[in-house]
């Protein structure tokens, strides 16, 4: 779509009140598009007054603005990570890639609600939002339709950078907070941070370069170790420190306790964007990561072999089909309920020790269905492991073993 097949029509753009919000609102608004401004509550750390939100928007022209409720939304999805392990490329738990998919789907269940049919965004052409945006409409509104001013010739003209979007908005007398020499760029949610752009975008710029803001880098974390337990209930956690939590506490809480130790702050990642170019980005996630680590502390007791193996498999698709916006589609779908069925038996309570960056593992109590036995795993004489009955079962595997060898296959 172009803006000028949008003349005197009225488009739902998300937007988060930053710089491309409120250029991008009001230079729809100044060619004759009514714009309907739709914000995510996704509990984003560096954005505690949504009120602000509401008042830049519609400062900037919107005719309306609507605050979507996405906190449980993302809460739950973001379980739907952490049970699947979904890292992408590294230790990028995809806080953002998910972040997508839950404001995506309550802003087009909302836009139904409207009758509003024509979805924007502010994401650029280069970028995976893009495509998560456009997928996700394409797949749960396949009759809504998608502009981007990002891939608009007339907005190109008008904004070739940042810096003629800041001069705008300045002249528009829009209170934005970004200036022309802000160093990168930062995306927020309860799951947690992204940054990039600026001066991430040269890898002579440490990761440290970046100012956190869900805790703190290890070096600056105190001296002296804290203890921290959860308790998973078929795949959930259901206390903290032995306190009852629901899903969006835990998340809250584990950030502010994980973080003060430096843990899952300042990951570097240079990663393969959908679209074909490498990105470089520095993310925060502190709950997320030491929920995740937690959970697959518990993973490791309940999963045999040829399920740890089918299921290591799934992750990493789960999480490319994350980060590439693919999250509703069958394969996901299918994935996911094989991931629900081992959900069912992570039951335990995980004890870690965090440190300065770092997480150890203490202890794993109250599993009901463990498959580590003590007495089978011990090198004492004890439990009902006999040594010998391995002879057998060598004997068997060195056939095959002899066989590569005979054969010439395998030799020194």
């Amino acid at each position: 779509m172009k803006v000028q097949d949008l003349k005197g029509k009225t488009v739902a753009f998300a937007g988060s009140g930053g710089l491309d919000s409120c250029t991008i609102t009001r230079w729809l608004t100044n060619q004759g598009v009514n714009v309907v401004c739709f914000t995510a509550d996704l509990g984003q750390p560096d954005e505690e007054d949504m009120d602000a939100v509401r008042q830049r928007m519609l400062k900037a022209g919107a005719v309306d603005f609507v605050l979507l409720p996405v906190r449980e939304a993302i809460a739950e999805d973001g379980l739907k990570v952490i049970q699947s392990q979904a890292c992408y490329e590294g230790r990028y738990w995809n806080t953002t890639g998910i972040a997508r998919c839950s404001l995506t789907k309550a802003m087009i269940l909302e836009m139904k609600q409207r009758g509003l049919t024509v979805f924007s965004h502010g994401a650029t052409g280069r970028g995976n939002d893009q495509v998560r945006f456009q997928l996700i409409t394409n797949m749960l509104a396949p009759e809504f339709e998608v502009y981007a001013p990002w891939r608009d010739e007339s907005f190109l003209a008008r904004f070739p950078g940042r810096s003629e979007m800041i001069d705008f908005c300045e002249e528009n007398g829009l209170p934005v907070t970004a200036t022309k020499d802000k160093p990168y760029s930062t995306d927020a949610n309860l799951l947690g941070l992204t940054h990039e752009s600026g001066m991430l975008e040269s890898l002579t710029t440490p990761a440290q370069f970046v100012k956190p803001i869900m805790g703190c880098y290890p070096q600056d974390a105190p001296d002296s170790p804290e203890a921290f337990t959860v308790r998973f209930e078929k795949g959930r956690p259901v206390s903290v420190n032995g306190e009852s939590v629901n899903l969006v506490d835990a998340f809250l809480k584990t950030n502010a306790i994980a973080g003060k130790h430096g843990i899952g702050i300042g990951t570097h990642l240079v990663e393969n964007r959908f679209v074909g170019i490498k990105s470089r980005g520095v993310y925060e996630s502190p709950g997320v990561e030491t929920l995740g680590t937690c959970y697959a502390y518990l993973l490791q007791l309940i999963l045999d072999r040829r399920a740890r193996e089918f299921y290591d498999q799934l992750s990493l698709l789960v999480a490319k089909q994350i980060y590439q916006g693919y999250w509703f589609d069958r394969a996901t779908q299918m994935m996911l309920a094989a991931i629900a069925n081992t959900a069912e038996l992570a039951t335990g309570t995980i004890g870690v020790s965090l440190y300065k960056g770092n997480i150890s593992f203490v202890s794993a109590d109250d599993v009901p269905h463990i498959l580590y036995s003590e007495e089978n795993a011990s090198m004492e004489g004890v439990g009902d492991y006999n040594h010998g009955d391995s002879e057998g079962l060598l004997r068997v595997f060195g056939v095959s073993a002899r066989v590569l060898a005979t054969s010439g296959q395998v030799g020194l």
